[in-house]
């Protein structure tokens, strides 16, 4: 009965076994796709390489808030106006920004944003955005009323400026 448990044991792993044809085609498979693989890095190698990319260039050159008024009830009413420089300095690569938002920030809390309308931004080209973001009637939550009015107090508001664009590339001629 052992023998027979022991020839039982071995055809049931011969049967599991892969076949030395299906062996052949899984490493066809590999190859392939590793060959896939390569061809692809290359591609992007090369167009890397004669478009020569460079990081796109964002600074905030002004910002004012306007008509700032904290009621009794937790609500915030301003204007916020900032001047955006974007700089792109690719010589072969223009941008589309297909949409713009904007938003005012403080302590987590928004208190306001726009929407910048759509535009083009050639190579080497320096765009200013100017947008004026209104806070109309923001409920403020927890202690954000108390720290926005110490900071006015002194005279220094603290906020952050979030900008979430979506951008499309276009390849250009360099033009010398």
């Amino acid at each position: 009965m052992a023998l027979q448990l022991s020839q039982s044991q071995g055809q049931a792993q011969a049967q599991a076994a892969p076949t030395p044809r299906r062996r052949g085609l899984l490493r066809y498979i590999a190859m392939v796709i590793l060959a896939l693989i390569v061809l692809v890095g290359i591609a992007v190698l090369i167009i890397w390489l004669v478009l020569k990319p460079k990081r796109l260039e964002y600074t905030l050159e002004d910002a004012s808030i306007h008509n700032f008024n904290l009621t009794d009830a937790n609500h915030l009413y301003a204007n916020f106006d900032f001047t955006i420089r974007a700089y792109n300095p690719n010589t072969r690569v223009s941008i589309y920004y297909d949409s713009v938002e904007m938003s005012v920030v403080y302590e987590d809390q928004t208190l306001a944003t726009s929407a910048v309308s759509p535009f083009f931004q050639g190579h080497r080209n320096v765009t200013r955005l100017h947008p004026r973001l209104a806070a109309q009637t923001v409920a403020l939550y927890g202690p954000v009323k108390k720290d926005l009015g110490l900071e006015r107090a002194s005279g220094d508001i603290e906020l952050d400026l979030w900008v979430k664009a979506r951008i499309r590339f276009k390849n250009s001629e360099a033009r010398v």
